[in-house]
């Protein structure tokens, strides 16, 4: 190993084969020493702005959010325990239809659920699923969607097209699906029909989107 680090330091840009003092060549020894050339050789790199910045994943999804209308009044009307198990059916059904329709549950704070889908076809028939399903239940939802490109952050969707999903969301009315012109445009030709909601200013979101309700129908 000894005698393969001057080629390889030869062969790293800006990099240098230090020789170290001691008999070990165990880390922990004398960490120290170890750890000071590395710092000086990363710190040289940034400088010289050489070492660029890991770029995040990426990726093309369609995000749902949905959550049940009233839901604070609802609470108080049935009290904790009560409330708690109702979220408790609330929240299989919707993941029973999340499974059917191959959507990821991302997240379930509160009485909301926030998934991932592949395509936005199927994210438009699981959001309708849901809230069918949920109507045995005597809930009402709301759902948005919105498809763009993700940012990946430790497992997790983030991103301006995870916000924009959110904001169609809550500018859903009770029972309602609302997704944006971009999923309108991306299911073209698979039979889904939608109602024009005309244009809005999703707080937060730049521009005005465009909107469009499912037709349930």
């Amino acid at each position: 190993m000894f005698d393969e680090s001057p080629y390889a330091a030869a062969r790293i840009p800006g990099a240098e084969f230090v020789e170290l003092s001691g008999r070990d060549h165990a880390w922990f020894v004398d960490p120290e020493q170890i750890t000071a050339p590395v710092q000086r050789f990363l710190t040289e790199m940034w400088r010289r702005g050489e070492w660029d910045a890991i770029e995040a994943e990426r990726i093309l999804a369609t995000v749902l959010f949905t959550d049940i209308v009233s839901s604070t009044s609802l609470a108080a009307e049935l009290g904790d325990r009560r409330w708690r198990e109702q979220l408790e059916r609330h929240h299989a059904l919707v993941r029973r239809q999340l499974a059917r329709y191959g959507g990821r549950e991302l997240d379930a704070a509160g009485d909301g659920i926030f998934a991932s889908f592949d395509g936005p076809a199927r994210a438009i028939r699981c959001a309708q699923a849901i809230s069918s399903a949920v109507a045995e239940l005597g809930l009402q939802i709301r759902a948005g969607l919105h498809t763009g490109e993700c940012e990946v952050v430790d497992g997790k969707m983030a991103g301006i097209a995870v916000h924009i999903g959110a904001r169609v969301a809550s500018a859903a009315g009770p029972g309602e699906v609302l997704v944006s012109s971009t999923v309108k445009d991306l299911v073209a030709g698979s039979g889904i029909a939608f109602r024009d909601r005309g244009s809005t200013q999703l707080k937060g979101i730049p521009a005005e989107w465009h909107l469009y309700a499912v037709d349930s129908a």
